[in-house]
This record gives structure tokens, C-alpha cells and sequence, in this order.
């Protein structure tokens, strides 16, 4: 590998979602809804990484009650504990935040 090579490992989660605000394709749960959706996943991932930092595992776009209906989930991981960030797919605002597992869905 040459010194200006990146790997995927070396890129991480977060850079490949910017990527896909850009054309390129990431699949995720949800991506049918996207159609419905005011904001893009990369806007929501940024909403979500300002209310908690840490590393996203995972994104999905799903309906649920609360704001307009449509909501993207991350679950973040910081220090071990695994917290769950909704963010409005229509608004932009942040439905919830709390550590994944204290509140059932």
C-alpha cells in the first residue's frame, strides 16, 4: 500500500456516510423511507454526533411515534455503552438520547 492508500478499516463508519451525502451508496434500514424524509442520512449523523459524541454502529430510518413519524436511529458507542440517538427525518430535531437497552421500543 502507498503512503496516500486508505483502507475502509482506516476510513471509518462516519466518513463513509459523508461519502453517501455525496452519490456514493451506503445501504442502511430503512432506505425505502428515505423518499419521506426532509434531511439527509449524513445531516441526521451530524445532528446525532452533536447530542453524542462517539462512534455510530449503526443508522436506520424507521416510523415510530414522536415528531413527524419518521425517524433516523444511530446507536453510538461511547466508553462501552451503547446509547441511542433519534433525530426528526423531517424536522432535524433530536427525539432521543439515552443509553440503548434503558428504554424499550
Amino acid at each position: 500500500m502507498t503512503k496516500h492508500a486508505l483502507s475502509i478499516s482506516t476510513i471509518g463508519l462516519g466518513t463513509l456516510l459523508s461519502l453517501a451525502s455525496c452519490g456514493a451508496a451506503l445501504a442502511y434500514t430503512g432506505q425505502s423511507l428515505q423518499k419521506d424524509a426532509s434531511i439527509t442520512p449524513a445531516q441526521a449523523q451530524t445532528i446525532a454526533l452533536k447530542a453524542q459524541a462517539g462512534t455510530v454502529t449503526d443508522m436506520e430510518l424507521e416510523r415510530e411515534s414522536g415528531g413527524s413519524g419518521l425517524r433516523y436511529s444511530f446507536d453510538i458507542t461511547v466508553a462501552g455503552a451503547t446509547h441511542e440517538v433519534g433525530v426528526d427525518a423531517k424536522s432535524g430535531a433530536v427525539l432521543e438520547n439515552s443509553i440503548d437497552g434503558a428504554k424499550p421500543d
